[in-house]
């Protein structure tokens, strides 16, 4: 697997102009044509990816996913993430790979600056490409300013050159975010069913008793059953119901942890088990933080 390290080395890879700024680039994807190279079957990058895209012909591969880019849509890779391309030569290397922008720009650019801490609440930077923004005609023209603005910004470095770009780049941040949610809600009718799949599959967990077997029930676990990724799930969930993956865990949880304890005479430990804890410390904590009573202070009330 190939890291690529620099913004040098990305607009070698895709056969464009160096960039004029070694931290930050926007690039336009009609222009872009790949240079014939294995790198594309599985790499890395050193740095943040935001593309806005339209009618790319490639396939993007993101963990087991795949994604077919349509019109309007965006996606976003950290530092690290594993990424491929796939797509027939003719497509790839020497036709052009669509339209929009890819803005990319290095950890160091953030420096100094509250969005090096803040851009880690951002959590559609670790959704996977099957869970990209879909983007309205009114969002593409808002994004598409904003990219033309970045790019317009490093034409002329100056002392305020990195103030003014990361201000943009943190309204373009805050407007996905938005317009993520505005996706959750109008995908309700499908977020439900995921509601109920989720249900689903943690009630079997329990009911089961996996956890003797694999332990604590992970928002991990959950999201692979789901073929998602743990965040995009949380934040799915969220929009539907206020409580994140872990809450919905945690609530169906202490509810059979309260059966158990009122219906059975298995000790606090056994309970703790047969929920996949490890140590029935961390059950007892759990479980006085959400009742506001310690697991033998609850089954006495039954006596």
């Amino acid at each position: 697997m190939h890291n690529i390290k620099s913004l040098s080395e990305f607009h070698r890879l895709l056969s464009v102009a160096p960039p004029l700024h070694p931290l930050v680039s926007v690039v336009n994807v009609s222009e872009l044509h790949a240079v014939n190279s294995e790198v594309w079957q599985k790499f890395t990058t050193s740095f943040y990816t935001i593309s806005f895209k339209n009618n790319i012909k490639s396939k993007i591969k993101y963990g087991q996913n795949y994604y077919d880019f349509d019109n309007g849509t965006m996606t976003f890779t950290a530092p690290n993430q594993i990424q491929a391309v796939e797509a027939a030569p003719a497509d790839m290397y020497n036709e052009t790979m669509g339209t929009g922008y890819v803005l990319t720009f290095h950890p160091d650019f953030l420096a100094g600056h509250p969005l090096k801490e803040n851009i880690r609440n951002y959590s559609f930077f670790s959704y996977a490409v099957n869970e990209a923004l879909h983007l309205s005609e009114r969002e593409e023209h808002n994004v598409i300013g904003i990219f033309n603005k970045i790019e317009e910004e490093y034409q002329h470095v100056d002392q305020h050159t990195q103030s003014v770009i990361l201000s943009q780049i943190e309204l373009l941040l805050n407007y996905c975010m938005r317009f993520y949610e505005r996706q959750f809600i109008t995908r309700k009718a499908v977020n439900s069913d995921l509601l109920t799949k989720t249900e689903q599959i943690i009630h079997t967990y329990f009911d089961t008793e996996k956890g003797l077997q694999k332990g604590i029930l992970t928002v991990e676990y959950l999201a692979g059953q789901l073929n998602l990724t743990p965040n995009y799930l949380s934040d799915a969930l969220r929009s539907l119901t206020g409580m994140g993956a872990q809450q919905h865990i945690h609530s169906i949880l202490i509810e059979k942890a309260k059966e158990y304890l009122s219906s059975t005479n298995l000790s606090v430990s056994e309970i703790s088990y047969h929920l996949g804890f490890e140590r029935s410390q961390s059950f007892n904590k759990l479980f006085k933080i959400k009742m506001n009573l310690s697991p033998l202070q609850y089954r006495a009330s039954f006596n």
